[in-house]
Order: structure tokens, then sequence, then C-alpha cells
């Protein structure tokens, strides 16, 4: 995070912020075609840790090698639609000036190199979690911070053109990091070993799961890309570099949380695939209140103090960056309180309904975004829809859980849940709200608002996020280390 924070600031002060945002918008041009990738890595990951937790191991490395041969024929068929409409879209849709244009179609070329080595990586990154190999999953991503960081210095001293420069050691970087993935899949998981088998009734039915989860993957792509394409198409690049820094700090909040309710995926389609079902429900809560803590405690000291961060960090804020970054961070926050929700739905392969009722709530914001931009709403009203919709859509998923999990209920569990987050969340800010309005913004006063949100998250969390029951568990397991290290 503190590598990609110092990275950010200067290849915003290298490129310059008209060069930053055709780099984030270029970006959201592949990505309007990565959906289709998405969709077959959710199923991935699903059928990989079943056939694991199955304890059938022929079948796991055929669900592999099947998972290989759909992943090269998706990279194919994304490539070929990026160059194509994605070439007629950056020439007659997005505004970049005329002598950048070169430069912004470099971009995209090696933008394109990456997403064929992301997509096909995806079946080796779905057997590392799987297998949960989670130290292995953060030495490399260590190491990949640390290559980026590399990227910078290379960027200041290198005499070339910055943003093609940009994109080709972007791209290096992935490279690299894909096949140390994949060399330690190969020697270490014998389902890695890739055949060309085509199992035609598995395709089936990971194409059946895919498919429904297509359309909610689409809606991600239109809550982030679409939005962004339209900011450009209405405001310029220059917004887009606003949105790009908002995105990048969400990225990074939701990153360090969401590593909670990565851990709990695989033991929850592993508990599912077992038929321990009471199990699985308490991992999904407690791994949705963990994350909402920890969302909380990086979250909430950024929304109040994030203008003066943004000019600490940034130096030169592009115009609105504070407004987007506060919203794209409650978005987080309510995300956050149902975040494993959709692990279990996954696990079911019952996400037609799912997909359809919120997919179709995100991508709502397409055509409402572009009709409010008509008729003068300003540039926050997508980003504000967002989190409206974000507050709505995880009841359909209960209600998916309720009907084919036992022991589930939307009264007795998620609406519970949902009610401790949100009341931890108002006194949280409220308390925050009504002591800066008393002191001065600078580095002292970040400082009384990081120390006081951490205190009251750590209580809030403590006595009102995880009831009675769980809070025994808490303290049952500190007593328990500490008394280990006395002995």
């Amino acid at each position: 995070m503190i590598i990609t924070l110092f990275t950010a600031r200067v290849v915003l002060q290298t490129l310059g912020v008209e060069d930053y945002g055709i780099y984030g918008v270029i970006g959201g041009v592949l990505s309007m075609f990565s959906f289709l990738n998405s969709s077959m890595s959710g199923a991935t990951s699903r059928f990989l840790t079943y056939e694991l937790g199955k304890g059938r191991t022929k079948r796991l490395a055929v669900t592999f090698s099947t998972s290989i041969i759909v992943h090269i024929v998706i990279a194919l068929l994304i490539a070929f639609l990026c160059e194509t409409i994605g070439i007629w879209f950056i020439n007659n849709k997005l505004i970049i000036p005329e002598t950048r244009l070169i430069a912004a179609h470099w971009v995209f070329q090696f933008a394109i190199f990456s997403m064929i080595v992301s997509v096909t990586q995806v079946p080796y990154n779905a057997t590392i979690f799987s297998h949960e190999r989670m130290d292995v999953y953060a030495y490399v991503e260590i190491v990949s911070s640390i290559l980026k960081l590399l990227i910078v210095y290379l960027l200041v001293i290198g005499n070339f053109d910055k943003l093609i420069l940009y994109a080709i050691l972007n791209f290096s970087v992935n490279f690299i990091i894909a096949l140390y993935y994949r060399y330690y899949c190969v020697r270490y998981f014998e389902e890695c070993r890739f055949h060309w088998i085509l199992d035609k009734p598995l395709l089936k039915e990971m194409l059946s799961f895919s498919g429904w989860d297509l359309y909610g993957n689409l809606s991600v792509m239109a809550r982030t890309q679409g939005v962004n394409m339209i900011l450009n198409m209405f405001f310029g690049p220059i917004m887009n570099a606003a949105a790009d820094i908002a995105s990048r700090i969400q990225s990074l909040i939701m990153n360090l949380s969401t590593n909670v309710s990565i851990a709990t995926r695989p033991q929850i389609v592993l508990n599912y695939s077992q038929g321990n079902h009471e199990k699985m429900i308490s991992l999904m809560r407690d791994g949705a209140r963990l994350t909402f803590i920890l969302m909380l405690l990086f979250s909430v000291p950024l929304i109040f103090e994030i203008h003066y961060i943004l000019k600490l960090w940034l130096g030169v804020i592009p115009k609105h960056t504070e407004m987007i970054c506060i919203l794209t961070l409650l978005w987080n926050l309510v995300v956050a309180m149902n975040i494993t929700t959709n692990h279990v739905v996954q696990a079911t392969t019952k996400i037609r309904l799912v997909s359809i009722v919120s997919g179709t709530c995100f991508l709502s914001v397409i055509p409402v975004t572009y009709f409010c931009f008509n008729t003068g709403v300003d540039y926050w009203f997508p980003f504000a829809y967002n989190v409206m919709m974000a507050a709505i859509c995880p009841v359909i998923g209960g209600y998916t859980l309720q009907k084919y999990i036992k022991g589930y209920s939307i009264n007795k569990i998620m609406l519970p849940d949902l009610l401790r987050d949100w009341v931890a969340l108002i006194i949280i800010c409220l308390v925050c709200y009504l002591f800066i309005q008393n002191v001065n913004e600078g580095f002292i006063r970040v400082l009384y608002t990081c120390t006081i949100s951490t205190i009251l998250t750590l209580f809030a969390g403590y006595y009102i996020v995880f009831p009675a029951e769980r809070r025994q568990v808490i303290t049952n397991f500190i007593i328990n280390k500490i008394w280990k290290r006395k002995l």
C-alpha cells in the first residue's frame, strides 16, 4: 500500500494530469471487455475448490486443464474485440488530444498484451487460493510492489515518451509475476500439469455458472469503467484523472480489508462441499464482520481528512478528487457489510437471481448517468448512485441463501448484522465529524482523527458489530494467546 501511494504520486507528477487521465481511460476501454474473463474466473475458483474439498484428484486435474483451454479462448476473443471495437471507440468516442493519440494507441496495445497474460493466468491463481497458499501469494505480491517501485525510477530517468514507457514497464512486471506463479503451480500442484483435455459435461456446467455470473460482471464493468467512459465524454481526461486517483485509493483500502474475505472463500466452498452449513454460515458472518471493521479503521480517517491527505500525497490535486474519493470509500464500507455473502451464493452455484437483479441495478448506472449528465446533474451522481445500489443488492443474495442453505434466515442473520454495522458506522462518523469542527486542518488534526477513529472502531467493532456469543470467542482467543506466551 505504501509503495502504491508513493508511486501514484510520482507517476502523476511525471506523466502530468492529462497523460495520467489518458492512461486511466485507456485501461477502462480494455476493462469494458474483461468482464468476460471475470465470469470464468469465479467459475474456475469455485469448481477447483469444490473438487479439492471432495478429494477427487483426477477430476481436479481435468477441471484445471479444461479451464486453461477456456481462458485461452477468452483471451483471444477479448483481444479481437479490443483490436476492432476498442480501437474504434478510442478514435471516435474518447476525448484525447490529437498530439497524444499515437501514444494512447501504444498504451492500448501493451494493455492488451497484459490482458492476455492475466486472463490465461486465472486458473493458476485460482489453484493457489484453492490450496490456501496465502503465504506464497503474499510474498509474490510484495515482490510485485517492489518491481512497481522500480518502474517509477525507470520512468523518471527514462529518455522516452513517458506514457508509452509506463505502459511497457507495467506489462513487463505483469509478465514476470505471471511466469513465477505458473512455475510454482506446475512444480507443487500435480493438477497444474496441463493436458489437452476438454471435459464437455464439466465445460457445460462451468459455462452455465459463468453465464449467469457474466451478467453480474458486466454490471461491475458498468459501475467502474462504463462510468469512466461517460465522465470522459462529458468532462474530459482531467475528470478521469480524478476518478483514477479515487479508484486507486478505493482499491488499496478494499484490498487491505478483503484479504480477510479472500481467506474465508476456500473454507466456505470446502465446508459447503462437505455439507457443513452451520460452520459455513459462521465463517461467512465473521469474515464480513472482520472485513467491515478493517475497512472502518482505514476509511474513516481518510473520509474526514481527505483534502489534507491528498494535498500531502499528490501535491497537485485534480479538481473534484475529494468528493469522488469520499463516495468510493463509502461504497467500500457498504459492500464490506455483506462481502462474504456472495462467496456462499457462488458455492451453491445458485447465482441466477442474484446476477439478474443486482446486475440490472448496477448496469442501470450507465443510462441513468448519461441521462442525468445531459440534464445538467453534476459529476458526483454516478458515485452516489452506486453507493445506494450497494446498500440494496445484498438482500437478493440473502434471499437466495435463505432458500437453499439450511439454517440461514434474512430476519435472524442478515438484518441484525446489517443493523449492527450501520449503528457502528453512524456513531463513529458522527463523533469524528463533531471533533473536526473545532480543530483547524493540519497534520496534528490528522493524528487526532486517526487516534479517535481507531479507538472508536475497536470499541464499536467489539461491542456493537460482534454479538455477545462471538465476543466471548474473541476474548477466549486473546486470553489463550497471552497465556501461551507467558508459559
